[in-house]
């Protein structure tokens, strides 16, 4: 019955991210979203300035493919030698590559060109689903899931998930502030990923109590 419980829990979330995310790439693809990405847009770079600037590129740095494997690396070596999670170590690369072969796959599939207004720095490729907003919320959420039952406290728990979700939403954040996507990107790149995690949590979590019991 518990089994049942953790299953159909994670599978909820997993849904409700993808429905979010259905809903928004349908939104995209009719255009129903310019006011609302022009209006955040305007908002966000509002604020701008050169020390907001120079944050917002290395938040998006941080962000970067670069930096986010050096992390994935230490994140691995942590799990493997230190902790002796062979099999979270699967999730996580799971999770990794799995989020960045979908988003390579979506962006393909619907093309959306990158603003071009108002850039702050150069990017090449198609804009939605965000690649930053996705890899963020796919590697500190992985994480955050895998190093949540290792720390005793609860104070570290909550520095954990303050953490995971800083992390996610300025690297999101800092997309927008630089000219290079869309706040739909962001958020639709979001709802993919958080789908992603879920189901692969689910898988994961359903995986282990089978060859528990």
């Amino acid at each position: 019955m518990l089994y049942y419980q953790n299953w159909s829990k994670g599978f909820r979330y997993f849904i409700g991210f993808a429905a979010c995310f259905v809903v928004i790439a349908i939104l995209v693809h009719m255009n129903k979203v310019s006011s609302f990405d022009n209006y955040m847009i305007h908002f966000v770079q509002s604020a701008e300035s050169p020390g907001l600037t120079t944050f917002a590129k290395g938040l998006s740095l941080i962000g970067s493919s670069k930096v986010a494997i050096g992390i994935s690396i230490g994140t691995m070596a942590l799990l493997y030698f230190l902790l002796k999670h062979r099999l979270e170590l699967i999730l996580f690369l799971w999770v990794g590559l799995g989020s960045q072969l979908l988003n390579t796959l979506m962006k393909l599939w619907f093309q959306r060109e990158r603003p071009n207004f108002n850039r702050i720095v150069q990017e090449l490729g198609y804009s939605f689903p965000s690649g930053h907003s996705m890899a963020a919320f796919s590697l500190y959420g992985v994480i955050a899931y895998l190093l949540w039952r290792h720390l005793p406290r609860r104070s570290e728990r909550i520095l954990l998930i303050m953490f995971a979700v800083f992390m996610t939403v300025g690297i999101g954040w800092s997309r927008i502030y630089l000219g290079v996507h869309y706040p739909s990107d962001v958020i639709g790149g979001y709802a993919a990923s958080g789908a992603w995690l879920m189901l692969s949590i689910s898988l994961f979590e359903a995986y282990k109590k089978r060859i528990s019991s």
